[in-house]
């Protein structure tokens, strides 16, 4: 089942400004937390050089850009945040998608590299992997997806069978050629899976019970697709 959304529905399920959720994705561990730190850091040192150089003591204006590198550590996850979510905003046409989880699967993938001396003292490159599930969905028109996120404990409700929500993306107005789709909601387990948290999830519930209930008044009598059980 595919429901066209307006435009005004899918802003408010995509914000351009960061969601708390999506803070706390790119605020990520105490090593990232310490790069921003140290750019930071750069960020500054260079404003007070410039400013040193240029006889510009006490200008307000070199004052604010100090601040504001100066806090980059705190405000960049809210940037890199916000740039992703545009890149979501800028297609035109969004739907509401149901269909079904097709095949679910964990696999180990490689997130990272780090380098590091043996006892001989010889460098060793060694590779951080992580568990991570993928989850295939699709629905009767023969429309097949598939997203990846890392494996998490309540995971373990996911199973094959399973009724799967998620906001697709367009260029086209009747949605005939999906381009990019969101995190993935199972509303019968109530479990979301995905690796970077697109959607504002309480309105995203909120547009599903109202597409379920608009629905149901149409066709009463009738069961329904948007039925989750």
């Amino acid at each position: 089942m595919l429901v066209p959304l307006t435009r005004k529905t899918f802003e408010q399920l995509i914000p351009t400004v960061a969601t708390s959720d999506q803070y706390r994705y790119y605020w990520g561990k105490f090593s990232d937390v310490l790069k921003r730190a140290l750019i930071s850091a750069v960020a500054v040192l260079t404003i007070v050089l410039i400013n040193v150089f240029a006889h510009n003591d006490g200008d307000p204006l070199f004052l604010l850009i100090g601040i504001t590198a100066g806090l980059y550590w705190f405000w960049g996850p809210v940037l890199l945040a916000s740039l992703r979510n545009m890149e979501c905003r800028r297609y035109p046409y969004s739907g509401l998608w149901q269909g079904r989880v097709l095949d679910v699967y964990i696999t180990e993938e490689v997130v990272g590299e780090e380098e590091t001396v043996n006892k001989k003292g010889e460098l060793m490159i060694v590779e951080n992997l992580e568990q991570r599930i993928n989850l295939e969905v699709g629905d009767k028109t023969g429309f097949v997806t598939e997203i990846q996120a890392p494996l998490r404990r309540h995971h373990q409700g996911v199973s094959r069978g399973q009724v799967a929500v998620m906001l697709v993306m367009s260029y086209q107005e009747d949605l005939g050629k999906i381009v990019k789709s969101s995190d993935i909601y199972l509303p019968t387990v109530n479990l979301w899976v995905s690796d970077y948290p697109y959607l504002r999830r309480d309105a995203f519930i909120e547009a599903i019970n109202q597409v379920r209930s608009s629905r149901k008044k149409s066709k009463q009598g009738q069961s329904s697709d948007m039925r989750f059980s």
